[in-house]
This record gives structure tokens, sequence and C-alpha cells, in this order.
């Protein structure tokens, strides 16, 4: 098997990884939400100002969690992109060398 190959699988697999790996996290980061605003909801102890504060850490934090997916995806697609570019030169290169014989 060819190394572009090779590493073009590995690559794949990676992004799987991740996908899988950030769908989890993500999963685990929402039932949490859930979970604080419900006890917000009955929580008549904590100040409003307190419930603003955990409000706004949360819709920052998902903020911060959709530029963190956005960037990866955005670096798979240029190396996935990458990988297309060298394999449709190679193509091309192999059918110039079948023109030659």
């Amino acid at each position: 098997m060819e190394q572009k190959q090779i590493a073009k699988q590995m690559m794949e697999f990676n992004k799987k990884v991740f996908d899988n790996s950030f769908s989890a996290m993500s999963a685990m980061q929402d039932q949490t939400e859930k979970l604080v605003l419900n006890f917000l909801d009955k929580a008549a102890w904590v100040p409003e100002e307190g419930k603003k504060a955990i409000n706004d850490w949360m819709m920052s934090y998902k903020k911060g969690r959709e530029d963190f997916k956005a960037a990866a995806d955005e670096s798979y697609k240029k190396v996935a992109g990458f990988f297309a570019e060298t394999e449709k030169q190679q193509a091309e290169k192999q059918q110039a060398e079948k023109k030659k014989k």
C-alpha cells in the first residue's frame, strides 16, 4: 500500500475518532447544562447575579466548543483537499506516461 494512501486512511480514522469523541463530550456538556439549569430553577438561595454569571459561562463554553469544532473541521477539510489534489496529480501523471508509451 502506498504511503499516501496510508496517511489518508490514518487522517480519516483520526477524524472519525475526533468526531465521535467530540459528540460524546458535547452530549455530556449538554446534560450537565440541563442539570445545572434545573438546579438553578429550584435554588431560590442563588442570587440572580449568580444565575446570570452561570448562564453567561454556559453560553461562552458553547460558543468556544462550536468554534473549536469549526476550526477542526476546516483543518480536516484542508488535509482532505491536499490528499485529493495529490491523487489527482498522480492520476494525471500516470495518464501522461501511458500516452508516451
